[in-house]
C-alpha cells in the first residue's frame, strides 16, 4: 500500500508531521509561545490550559521576558490559563534574570520544574542553588524568601560565605537520598563525610551547624588538633574506621597538658573508633620513641598487629635506642598495647647482627621458614646457612625441612 504524500513529502516531512500539537498557542507572538510552552523556549511540549500554572512558572517567565509577574499572570489568562498558583503573600514587582536558576528544582536534571512554593524549601535546593551560582547558602534563603518562599532555616543564620564542599556535606549517598533541614548526623558521619571531602573533621561539623542539622556534640576548636594525627597536606584526619594511634592521644596530651581521660573521653564523643592499643595513666619518657616507627617520637607510629604481634626487630632496634633491654621494650610495649607472638625468644642482648639478620626474613612467627627463606637470608647478611638457621632457631622460629645446611658463607649480595 503506498502512501499519500503532500508537497511537504518533498522536503522530507509526511502529512502526520503537519498535525498541530496538543495544546498549541493560536498566537505566533513569540512571547505567547514562549510562555505557552512547557520548557519556556517557545517550542512543542506546550501547556495544558487545564493544568494550574505553578508560582515558580509565572516568576520564571518574568525573569526570561522581563516582566513583572504581574503582567505574566495577566498574559498567561490572556492566553486561556485561568488556573495560575499564587503565594501566601503579594507578587514581587520584579525577578532578577540572575535569580531563575533559584528557582528551577534541582530535583530534576531535564525540562524545567520550578520550586514548588506550597512546600517549605529543601536544604537541597538552597545548597545546590548556592554551588550552581556561586553564592552563599544566606543569600540564595534571602532571595527565595523574598519571592514568597517558605525556607526552613532553623534556630541558625545560614552561612554568609559559599563553600563547595557543601553539597557533599549534605549527600547521604549516590541513591539520592539527602539531609534535609533539622536532621540529626553523628559523630561517625562527620568523620566519614570529613574523609569522602578531603577537609578537617571540626569544618565539616562548624558547616554542618551552620546549614541547620543537629550534632550530637558542640564543635571545639581544640578537635582539629586532637583528630589531626598525621602531616599529610589536605588530610591526615582520624576517619570512620580508623582507630586512633596510642601515641597520638600521648603527643596530644604532651602538648595540650589535657589528660589522657580527657582526650579519650572527647574522641569517643566526636566519633572515633577506640584506640589501637593501651593509653597508659601516666607516660613514661621515652613511650613515644618506643611507639615510632623510626624510633625518634615522632610520625609514622607503630600499628599495632593483631595477627602476628610486634616484630622483633623493633624491640631489638628500641633496646639499642633506649638503653632498655630487649625484655623491658616488650614489656612496656606490651603495657601499651602491642603483644609479641608466644613462640618469639627475645635476646638478653640486643645485637645489630640479629637486626640486619631479622630485616631479611619475610616469614611471620605464624609461618615455617623453609630452605629458600635461609638461603635468602645468608645471602644478604653473608652468614652461613647452618648459622641463620640455628640464629633463626634461637629466636623462635620454626625450621621444619630436614637438610643439613652448609657452612659455606656465600658472597654477600644487595637486598
Amino acid at each position: 500500500m503506498s502512501t499519500r504524500t503532500t508537497p511537504l513529502a518533498s522536503k522530507g516531512h509526511t502529512a502526520m508531521s503537519s498535525r498541530p500539537k496538543p495544546h498549541a498557542p493560536e498566537s505566533q507572538d513569540p512571547d505567547d509561545r514562549l510562555i505557552a510552552s512547557e520548557s519556556l523556549n517557545g517550542e512543542y511540549p506546550w501547556r495544558d490550559p487545564a493544568k494550574q500554572v505553578p508560582y515558580g512558572t509565572v516568576l520564571l517567565i518574568a525573569a526570561k521576558l522581563k516582566w513583572s509577574p504581574a503582567a505574566a499572570v495577566e498574559q498567561l489568562r490572556a492566553l486561556g490559563y485561568a488556573d495560575v498558583q499564587r503565594s501566601e503573600g503579594p507578587l514581587p514587582d520584579a525577578v532578577e534574570p540572575d535569580d531563575a536558576p533559584l528557582l528551577r528544582s534541582v530535583e530534576r536534571s531535564w525540562g524545567i520544574l520550578p520550586v514548588d512554593v506550597d512546600k517549605i524549601v529543601s536544604l537541597r535546593q538552597i545548597v545546590e542553588s548556592a554551588a550552581l551560582t556561586g553564592r552563599s547558602p544566606a543569600d540564595v534563603a534571602r532571595r527565595m524568601t523574598a519571592y514568597g518562599y517558605q525556607v526552613g532555616t532553623g534556630a541558625r543564620p545560614l552561612p554568609e560565605t559559599a563553600n563547595a564542599r557543601d553539597v557533599g556535606l549534605i549527600r547521604v549517598n549516590l541513591r539520592g537520598d539527602w539531609l534535609s533541614w533539622g536532621d540529626d548526623v553523628s559523630g561517625h558521619d562527620v568523620l566519614r563525610l570529613a574523609q569522602e571531602l578531603s577537609c578537617s573533621p571540626y569544618f565539616a561539623a562548624e558547616r554542618l551547624l551552620a546549614l541547620g542539622l543537629r550534632l550530637p556534640f558542640t564543635p571545639e576548636p581544640g578537635d582539629e588538633r586532637l583528630l589531626k594525627h598525621a602531616d599529610t597536606p589536605g588530610g591526615g584526619w582520624i576517619g570512620q574506621w580508623g582507630s586512633v594511634p596510642v601515641a597520638h592521644i600521648l603527643t596530644v596530651a604532651r602538648e595540650t597538658g589535657r589528660s589522657h581521660a580527657d582526650i579519650l573521653a572527647r574522641l569517643k564523643e566526636l566519633g572515633c573508633q577506640r584506640p589501637g592499643g593501651n593509653v597508659p595513666e601516666s607516660q613514661e619518657e621515652d613511650d613515644l620513641v618506643l611507639l615510632s616507627e623510626n624510633l625518634d617520637g615522632r610520625l609514622p607510629w607503630l600499628m599495632k598487629n593483631d595477627v602476628v604481634g610486634l616484630q622483633v626487630r623493633h624491640i631489638l632496634r628500641a633496646s639499642l635506642v633506649t638503653g632498655r633491654s630487649p625484655a623491658q621494650v616488650a614489656e612496656r610495649l606490651a603495657t601499651l598495647g602491642h603483644w609479641l607472638h608466644e613462640n618469639a625468644n627475645l635476646p638478653e642482648t640486643a645485637e645489630e647482627a640479629d637486626i640486619r639478620l631479622l630485616e631479611t626474613v619475610t616469614r611471620s612467627y605464624l609461618d615455617d621458614v623453609h630452605l629458600e627463606n635461609v638461603l635468602r637470608s645468608a645471602s644478604l647478611t653473608g652468614r652461613s646457612p647452618a648459622d641463620v638457621a640455628a640464629r633463626l632457631s634461637e629466636l623462635g622460629y620454626r625450621l621444619p625441612d630436614e637438610v643439613t645446611y652448609p657452612e659455606v658463607r656465600p658472597a654477600v649480595r644487595a637486598a
